[in-house]
């Protein structure tokens, strides 16, 4: 389905439906780059949506990796997979259920993604330091003001080095009667950090 080795699957490529977040092409390019795959690693991706960041990840690591895409909507699960398939990604596993209480039967993860989190950020911070290797690295994409401040909190009292912040606000064309126009999406917030070697 998609035969090239950089990120940025149009949108209009995967399966939609409504209630289920999915993490925009271009936001989501950004966020594959910072955490920096490599083949055959490990990488999670809790609260996978649509699965868009799961499926993109799975092409960075290649067949000898794994994902771990966790979601606690059964929307969003049934979505996830039926991404995979039309993708042709067996190398992600998909999970239903809380990430707190899932993420502490995965293998330790070189990389992982947090994306929405249903107001348990911190939580699922905390558990992931434990849960990343020395080295590894960690993208929290976030919307909301108070998911940014939560994270920010949280980051600065665990084990993370080379904290960036990087807000990214994306226009997209569309076509009118008379020419085309610029439409604003919504500014996101990506913090990524690596995990000290300690």
């Amino acid at each position: 389905m998609w035969k090239h080795k950089t990120p940025g699957i149009p949108d209009e490529y995967f399966d939609r439906v409504e209630d289920v977040p999915i993490t925009k092409e271009e936001a989501r390019v950004i966020q594959i780059s910072k955490a920096r795959l490599c083949d055959g690693q490990i990488v999670y991706d809790i609260g996978c949506g649509s699965g868009s960041v799961s499926i993109e990840a799975a092409y960075q690591i290649g067949p000898l990796g794994k994902v771990f895409a966790i979601d606690v909507d059964p929307k969003a699960v049934e979505l996830t997979k039926k991404n995979l398939e039309k993708f042709g990604t067996p190398n992600v596993n998909v999970i239903l259920g809380n990430a707190l209480e899932k993420i502490s039967d995965l293998p330790q993860a070189d990389a992982i993604f947090v994306g929405g989190t249903g107001g348990e950020t911190a939580d699922i911070l905390k558990l992931c330091e434990g849960k990343l290797k020395a080295g590894g690295r960690i993208v929290i994409g976030t919307i909301l003001i108070e998911t940014l401040y939560s994270v920010l909190s949280t980051i600065e009292g665990l084990q993370f080095a080379s904290v960036d912040i990087t807000q990214v606000t994306i226009s997209k064309s569309r076509k009118t009667s008379t020419g085309t126009m610029m439409l604003a999406r919504n500014p996101v917030t990506i913090i990524s950090a690596q995990k000290s070697n300690l």
